[in-house]
């Protein structure tokens, strides 16, 4: 737990991939003592991921017994590529730290507890950390924040297609589809890929590699496919595709398994 002078607590807890029976002990815990839930909306494409961390909270609080506080999150410059992503990804955080800033100052009393529920695991590909620490860094208000882990996509994707993460003594990585479409990583056959919108396995379908690919994980939503990527990658493109065009957005992930080359 990072330790400021002032009083105000936050907790940043991982509420798994959808599913409400996902969550831990220690984060049903964490619910539980806490006075007010900061929640990004993201408009109304993705209300639906809103709707999700409230029913979140009906499943484990009583019903009156909380106050959910929303603001609208920033817009990220999503065409940025090259040079030009990693301050554009800089400026979206920052402008989220000015948001969660003015949310801990203005509604979040100085003996008063506040949370952030984020999607998977908050040490796994999610900025909820960092932009608190550039809050503290800015030093505009005080608080001690701590961490409760959640159960992330990854996790439940393998579980959910009934295969482990790695092979026995054999690395796995995780990556996005920028990276990916740099080329398969050095000396490793187990990749995780995440944020892959351009969806870059489709290059490997002449490879011996196998993919299991899973959308909305946790959700009434998921959707899994899974085999050799010649064979899956036309189902998952076509399953991709009916699904974006059906809710207005979509989260995926998915393993690579290269086959033991000789």
């Amino acid at each position: 737990m990072r330790q400021t002078r002032g009083v105000r607590k936050i907790h940043v807890i991982g509420i798994g991939a959808g599913d409400p029976e996902q969550l831990t002990l220690q984060a049903v815990r964490a619910l539980r003592s806490t006075d007010v839930f900061f929640v990004l909306d993201k408009g109304e494409v993705k209300a639906d991921l809103t709707r999700l961390r409230r029913d979140m909270l009906d499943t484990h609080l009583p019903q009156g017994t909380y106050r959910v506080v929303e603001a609208r999150d920033p817009e990220r410059d999503r065409a940025a590529d090259g040079a030009a992503y990693s301050p554009a990804v800089g400026d979206w955080r920052s402008a989220r730290a000015g948001i969660y800033e003015r949310l801990i100052a203005e509604e979040l009393g100085e003996e008063e507890t506040g949370a952030f529920l984020v999607w998977g695991d908050p040490s796994l590909y999610d900025s909820t950390l960092g932009i608190l620490e550039e809050v503290l860094e800015r030093d505009a208000v005080a608080f001690e924040y701590d961490v409760v882990p959640g159960i992330s996509s990854v996790s439940s994707l393998v579980a959910r297609h009934r295969t482990g993460l790695n092979r026995i003594a054999r690395p796995v990585q995780i990556t996005t589809g920028r990276r990916l479409a740099e080329g398969f990583p050095e000396g490793v056959d187990d990749v995780v890929v995440m944020l892959d919108a351009q969806q870059t396995f489709r290059q490997y379908a002449r490879e011996d590699v196998d993919i299991y690919w899973g959308a909305y994980i946790g959700t009434p939503d998921e959707i899994l496919v899974s085999g050799p990527i010649a064979e899956a990658a036309p189902r998952i493109e076509r399953l991709r595709a009916e699904a974006r065009e059906r809710k207005g957005w979509i989260m995926d992930t998915y393993l690579l398994r290269r086959h033991p080359r000789d």
